[in-house]
């Protein structure tokens, strides 16, 4: 039971990361971040670079404004 508990869990979060969930997730609005002009993620998404941490577990992160990579414009 726990193994398989464990691997739920392990699942859920892998699908979370980057931000392109299956609604849409625009990021979490955090202050210290928002101060950076960044929202917190589970993990970068593509076109976004990595400023801090909020609260251990998300990043912070703010769009990029040159250098941009072409797989930002994919679906």
């Amino acid at each position: 039971m726990r193994c398989s508990l464990s691997g739920l869990l392990f699942l859920l979060l892998i699908s979370l990361p980057s931000g392109n969930g299956m609604f849409g997730n625009d990021g979490v609005e955090i202050r210290t971040c928002t101060a950076l002009k960044g929202r917190c993620f589970f993990g970068c998404r593509v076109g976004w670079r990595w400023v801090a941490f909020c609260h251990n577990i998300l990043s912070c992160c703010t769009k990029m404004k040159k250098n941009i990579l072409p797989q930002v414009n994919e679906p």
